[in-house]
């Protein structure tokens, strides 16, 4: 089996980009984790392995995250049930036998180990640090028990299954542990009254720097905003957000955001990538080095990207728009993650899973809806314009809009309306501009930016 799967791609020249093989084999078999099956369903079984559940009693354990994706434990209790299925599927041909399972006396690859580390990790003594798993294995004090032969480079199978059973345990740095014994966020904004059920903590205090991770779920008819350390460089996850906005206006690592509904997100440059799944009417507003969106409605994004954006499975209606605001840390931020106003090809998503042929699951947003968009909250820097400017056919939209609002000025300025005409002129608009705000949303949108009163309490941290 060759060790790397190649894809070209180029225009004027030939670049080759490349994949671990043993590693995509890793990432296919897992996506089995939320494969709904009938034999699932009926036996109770995790499909596909045949294997008897075994069960550590620490595995057994609930957690408080209903998310499946975020449930570290669920995580933990696959690999353990399918560890010897993973194990077999990193094995060289000839150490199975004809019907593809392994004997006592298989042995693994070094390199197979290498790419076991894509799952798996771990620290030494509970220490702090996290070394990717071929590390520790490979580790002098740790050969007996991880079976490797400095003679033959491999690993016995059954010492390093047996081992890496003995030491498996959940992520401390995961999801679930973060929900259960983070650490909660205070916020620069936030709205009394409607947090009982949100759920907002971080890890960054306790975790090592790739590992710093803040969650967000079910935070309702909020605005919510930060500016700080502990969102530099963490993996963001927020869930199940309803009719709120919340500005992270920080450097982030990723951003995954999930089942989220009538709500508007603000970002900092995401470092890597920003992914949305399950989510209706919602809108991001980001730079990102990569988007990926699935199973969304009726969403809306602002983006600057160097990447196409890939648009996944079960998307409708989904519009692209060009960035449109700026806060003064902006291009501090977008230089700490390595991102730049050039190229961006927030216009030219590539559509990975075309639907019944469906052509129309995109659109870009037409020029006569697009505005600007204003960040509410001051702050020291020198970003003063949306960076990289706007495509001309955008440009000239705002330019039109604003030459009606100066020739209405001029009318007004010209019918010379005598003092109560004014007066009444003005609780006229000021009427109109009111039902224009209930009817579209944005009046909560205003109301939650009211400052809290003198005293207020919010979230430790």
């Amino acid at each position: 089996m060759t060790d790397r799967l190649k894809f070209g791609f180029g225009f004027h020249r030939f670049s080759v980009l490349s994949v671990d093989t043993l590693q995509f084999l890793l990432f296919l078999y897992i996506q089995q984790l939320n494969k709904v099956s009938l034999r699932t369903s009926l036996i109770g079984e995790e499909w596909p392995s045949p294997r008897s559940r075994s069960q550590s009693p620490d595995l057994t354990e609930k957690s408080n995250c209903h998310n499946k994706n975020w449930n570290d434990y669920s995580h933990q209790a696959f690999v353990y049930d399918h560890l010897s299925d993973l194990l077999e599927l990193l094995l060289d041909p000839e150490q199975l036998t004809a019907s593809f399972h392994s004997t006592h006396s298989s042995l693994v690859s070094r390199e197979a180990v290498v790419a076991l580390s894509f799952l798996i990790e771990g620290t030494i003594s509970r220490a702090r640090k996290v070394y990717p798993l071929h590390e520790l294995a490979l580790w002098q004090p740790l050969h007996a028990d991880s079976g490797f032969s400095k003679i033959s480079k491999t690993f016995s199978f059954y010492k390093l299954e047996t081992w890496l059973r003995s030491c498996l345990t959940g992520n401390p740095f995961g999801t679930s542990a973060c929900l259960k014994s983070g650490k909660k966020l205070a916020w620069a904004h936030q709205v009394e009254g409607t947090t009982k059920r949100a759920k907002i903590a971080c890890n960054t205090h306790v975790a090592p720097r790739m590992h710093r991770l803040v969650v967000m779920s079910q935070v309702y008819k909020q605005t919510l905003a930060k500016s700080s350390d502990t969102l530099v460089g963490a993996h963001v996850k927020i869930h199940r957000c309803n009719e709120s906005f919340i500005y992270l206006l920080s450097p982030l690592r990723s951003v995954t955001i999930e089942k989220c509904r009538n709500s508007i997100f603000v970002l900092g440059p995401v470092g890597t990538t920003l992914h949305l799944h399950s989510c209706d009417n919602v809108k991001v507003i980001a730079v990102c080095h990569r988007l990926s969106i699935s199973s969304t409605t009726g969403c809306i994004f602002h983006i600057l990207t160097p990447t196409r954006p890939l648009i996944l499975s079960g998307n409708q209606t989904v519009t692209f728009a060009p960035f449109h605001t700026h806060y003064p840390m902006l291009e501090d931020h977008m230089a700490r993650t390595g991102l730049a106003t050039v190229p961006n090809y927030w216009d030219n998503p590539m559509v990975v899973c075309r639907e019944n042929s469906d052509t129309s699951v995109f659109q870009l947003l037409p020029p006569c809806e697009f505005y600007v968009f204003i960040i509410p909250f001051e702050m020291e820097g020198d970003t003063t314009e949306i960076p990289g400017g706007l495509p001309s056919v955008y440009q000239k939209a705002l330019g039109q809009r604003e030459q009606k609002i100066q020739i209405w000025q001029k009318t007004v300025k010209e019918a010379h309306l005598t003092k109560d005409q004014r007066k009444q002129f003005q609780v006229l608009v000021e009427n109109k501009f009111y039902e224009w705000l209930i009817n579209t949303g944005h009046r909560q949108q205003l109301d939650s930016l009211v400052p809290p009163a003198a005293g207020s309490k919010q979230a430790a941290g």
